[in-house]
């Protein structure tokens, strides 16, 4: 079961009591999906954890406003003080079951309540067929959708493209999917996080297309394999022994 509760949209700067701006109850969860766009909403997941009995928490980074590092760190520190699981997913679409974010910003974490929700939705993983004679896509199966619904959006466009254009064609179709990631420079990556998220699409078609790919390796004119040099220092050491 999915419940949604909309947060007010406006905060003071400063937030003395976060139960002014919950409701009187909330239902029982498993897991909080933090996806509001301003940073207020932070400082309400602890009570808002301890009224749900949640025991893990998701709260992406799709722009580093809504969520600052600073305040990212504290919400940690509150939630590990009530027991709850929490990881920050920059983008949402760098989760999987064992790790989130990319690159060198990448975390390992442990939640089995969290690796099922990452089972379906976070970083994107495809399956594909393609059409031998051609060489285009003839059907793509979403394993793991982005939690935007961006994977599949290029699921259902990519179908007909030839496999050597897949990167170049998923890179377009994701420019023009609404993708939540910011498109200003992000400190950690030094890249802007729809750059990053474009990047795990495209990264999760190459991998898909791989076994149907032809690798073609040029010899430069008079190379010398390593097994030639490794014979004739063989044969050069044993006239040298006789």
């Amino acid at each position: 079961m999915v419940q949604e509760w909309s947060a007010p949209t406006h905060f003071p700067i400063v937030i003395d009591e976060p139960r002014d701006f919950l409701p009187a109850q909330l239902p029982p969860a498993d897991l909080i999906l933090a996806v509001g766009e301003h940073p207020g909403i932070a400082e309400l997941l602890p009570d808002i954890a301890k009224m749900t009995g949640a025991r893990a928490l998701i709260a992406p980074i799709d722009r580093v406003e809504w969520l600052p590092k600073g305040l990212m760190n504290q919400l940690r520190g509150w939630m590990k003080e009530i027991g709850v699981e929490c990881v920050f997913p920059k983008p949402f679409c760098s989760l999987t079951e064992t790790s989130y974010s990319l690159r060198g910003e990448r975390v390992e974490y442990s939640d089995p309540i969290i690796s099922e929700f990452a089972r379906y939705f976070g970083k994107p993983r495809v399956r594909v067929t393609v059409d031998q004679a051609s060489q285009t896509i003839a059907a793509v199966t979403v394993e793991r959708d982005a939690t935007c619904g961006c994977m599949r959006y290029i699921a259902e466009h990519i179908v007909g493209a030839k496999v050597d254009d897949v990167e170049f064609q998923v890179g377009m179709l994701h420019h023009h999917y609404p993708c939540l990631a910011s498109m200003g420079i992000d400190p950690d990556y030094n890249d802007t996080l729809l750059h990053v998220s474009g990047n795990a699409s495209r990264d999760a078609f190459s991998e898909a297309v791989k076994p149907y790919r032809e690798v073609l390796y040029f010899q430069p004119s008079g190379l010398v394999e390593a097994s030639d040099v490794s014979s004739s220092s063989d044969s050069a050491l044993m006239d040298a022994c006789r």
